[in-house]
């Protein structure tokens, strides 16, 4: 997300606040529930280049968030029961499930103590990758490759350029242009690109997982919790829009295989990485039917519906992003508030 693009929804959200818009607007806006998306959860490093800080909370806003969906009247349920209640289009409270992706450590050290405090039920969706240590993290790769360099050559498709990185603005514009430039492209390339970059400052492209993530003995253990649910989230986290259906097959049973081996465990729920509309759709939707999982997460923003039982392997979730970190950002996601006013705009548009 751009910086302005920050600015503007930390704009939003202070304006709907301030509007008193999430409550005069909450029983149009809301629906059944909703999945909350995170991946990490820890203390703020404080870092003054973070492009990838919008995928970490700090532990108190997760416990604040908690707090305020009890106070809003939010049961705290399983995936399953979100999904029984969105089949059968009855929830008398609103629902609430957080999903974690990936198999973060800091979410066993950071954020279960907090969920256990509020008896929050959660998913991790895990890369079965990540548990063995030997996938690429290439968005962590990317930053780091940035953060440690001057300077960094890079084709953003007129030719080879230098971008100065001395400064955290030059390095944020520099992955501003590198990073969206690489989305757009083929992931191959992408990955490819990303290793060369990596390469050139010393970054090992493998160590991101093997020290951020859990490993399949430490996942074994945060299972054995009451609270837990292990879904799949692929193998190698690949965005499976831009991958033939035979790779898209065997990232999609292979996650699932995995934690079936390694765990003793059916993983019935599959989040699909990244997960907006570059990185999965229609066709991967009804793969992930056609495999037999009983739900598949996007990341595409929205609280669920009645509606959603017709469309499972394709749910919406919302994003606790570490950008907005506030009360009036809580309130807006958990009332819906902002989905109402994109779709309103979506149909004048139409």
């Amino acid at each position: 997300m751009s910086a302005a693009r920050t600015t503007l929804f930390r704009a939003a959200f202070t304006a709907l606040d301030l509007a008193r818009a999430n409550r005069l607007l909450r029983r149009r806006a809301q629906g059944l529930g909703v999945i909350l998306t995170l991946h990490h959860v820890r203390p703020w490093s404080g870092k003054a280049f973070a492009p990838n800080r919008l995928l970490e909370v700090e532990p108190a806003f997760l416990d604040a968030t908690l707090t305020r969906a009890r106070e809003l009247g939010f049961d705290f349920v399983s995936m399953d029961e979100a999904w029984r209640r969105v089949t059968t289009g009855v929830s008398v409270r609103p629902f609430l499930h957080l999903a974690f992706d990936d198999g973060y450590r800091d979410v066993r050290d950071h954020a279960l103590p907090i969920l256990e405090r509020h008896g929050a039920p959660a998913t991790l969706y895990v890369a079965a990758g990540f548990a063995e240590g030997d996938a690429e993290l290439w968005w962590l790769s990317l930053e780091e490759a940035i953060d440690r360099a001057s300077r960094v050559y890079f084709d953003a498709g007129q030719g080879e350029a230098v971008y100065q990185t001395r400064t955290p603005a030059e390095k944020a514009a520099a992955w501003s242009t590198i990073y969206w430039r690489l989305r757009a492209g083929p992931e191959e390339e992408l990955r490819a690109e990303v290793r060369r970059l990596a390469g050139e400052q010393g970054v090992d492209g493998f160590s991101f997982a093997r020290e951020l993530c859990m490993r399949w003995d430490e996942l074994q253990e945060i299972a054995g919790d009451p609270l837990v649910t292990i879904g799949a989230h692929t193998v190698s986290h690949p965005m499976l829009a831009k991958h033939p259906p035979e790779t898209v097959r065997a990232e999609m049973a292979g996650s699932r295989d995995a934690i079936r081996h390694k765990l003793g465990l059916e993983a019935e729920h599959f989040a699909y990485p990244v997960g907006d509309r570059s990185a999965a759709g229609e066709r991967d939707y009804a793969l992930a039917a056609e495999l037999g999982f009983t739900t598949a997460v996007t990341t595409r923003p929205g609280h669920l519906t009645k509606a959603h039982a017709a469309t499972p392997t394709a749910l919406p979730r919302v994003s606790l992003n570490g950008n907005f970190q506030t009360r009036a950002a809580i309130d807006a996601l958990l009332c819906g508030t902002p989905f109402l006013v994109t779709d309103a705009l979506a149909r004048l548009r139409d």
